[in-house]
């Protein structure tokens, strides 16, 4: 079943270069995307929910705090700079609002760390166990997996993914798995902080968060939060087959700021001491960047920027 929610983020990049091959316009995207998001009459989280993460291998503090930084950043108010990581995150309600369902709330949880029992090799397999490990109710169990573990179609098929625990619609827990790309496959799953494979021309920006797998990680995770949040089990909303959904942010592919383009993020904020792009800011100072959302009332994808 979690299949049905595999990130797409991968396919979004090999997207982009294909478009970069063949030399597809503006106008031509345009008209690939489907420009509707229908609900599919199944049930979203709703009430309090916790974000638990299982760090599976080795990470630095930094690259824990820049993640749960951002779990912290989506609760209104969190920031007093905008464009704000919680004003993109308040799109979604818009999703709740057509269903009558009441729009949660997201606050940090359990921390797990130190696993490392299957060594620097997972199947996907092992993702569901490892998402067990958090809470099995009123939760979203993120599996983080570090540079240095390989994980069956990572970088080939995709960056990440989100799926649920067994059980009822009512009490099963949802998770999300991601991985640290910046040893394995940066020009794939860090992008736009890493070159494009086979692309080098294309300037790699400068990560708000320090290093280009974890910004990278920031994107992803962004995207199958979304994911989560609007097509929890796989009969929420979506666009085109429940196989290969293009839901609220991968309906949006690769657009970061106005006038993106395959290879170009979009005009971005840039921080002047860093020269860091981002287009969302979060707690503690944080500045990250998230992915365009596809937006119910304009029946278009909307940016920060």
């Amino acid at each position: 079943m979690s299949s049905f929610w595999s990130s797409i983020f991968l396919i979004i990049i090999s997207f982009q270069v294909l478009s970069l091959h063949v030399g597809l316009s503006n106008g031509d995207l345009a008209q690939e995307l489907p420009m509707n998001m229908t609900y599919h009459n199944g049930p979203l989280l709703t009430g309090k929910i916790t974000v638990n993460f299982i760090w599976y291998g080795s990470f630095t503090t930094s690259q824990k705090s820049t993640l749960t930084d951002f779990i912290a950043s989506l609760s209104p108010g969190s920031s007093n700079t905008e464009p704000s990581v919680a004003t993109w995150w308040n799109t979604l309600r818009k999703y709740y609002e057509n269903t009558g369902i009441s729009f949660p709330t997201l606050t940090l949880g359990d921390q797990i760390s130190d696993i490392y029992w299957n060594g620097g090799s997972l199947n996907m397999s092992d993702i569901l166990p490892l998402a067990s490990m958090g809470p099995q109710q009123n939760a979203i169990n993120v599996v983080v997996t570090s540079a240095d573990v390989g994980v069956e179609g990572f970088c080939v098929s995709r960056c990440g993914l989100h799926g649920s625990g067994s059980g009822s619609n009512t009490n099963r827990f949802t998770y999300v798995w991601l991985g640290n790309s910046s040893t394995q496959c940066p020009g794939q799953c860090a992008w736009p902080f890493a070159h494009i494979d086979d692309v080098p021309s294309i300037t790699a920006l400068v990560p708000p968060n320090g290093e280009a797998g974890t910004d990278g990680m920031v994107v992803s995770f962004a995207s199958l939060l979304v994911g989560t949040m609007t097509n929890p089990f796989g009969d929420g909303f979506y666009q085109g087959e429940p196989e290969t959904p293009l839901e609220a942010a991968t309906a949006c592919p690769g657009i970061f700021g106005k006038r993106s383009f395959p290879g170009f993020a979009g005009i971005l904020l840039v921080d002047s001491a860093t020269k860091a792009s981002y287009n969302a800011c979060g707690v503690n100072g944080r500045k990250y960047l998230v992915p365009a959302l596809f937006d119910l009332s304009s029946a278009g994808c909307v940016t920060t920027v």
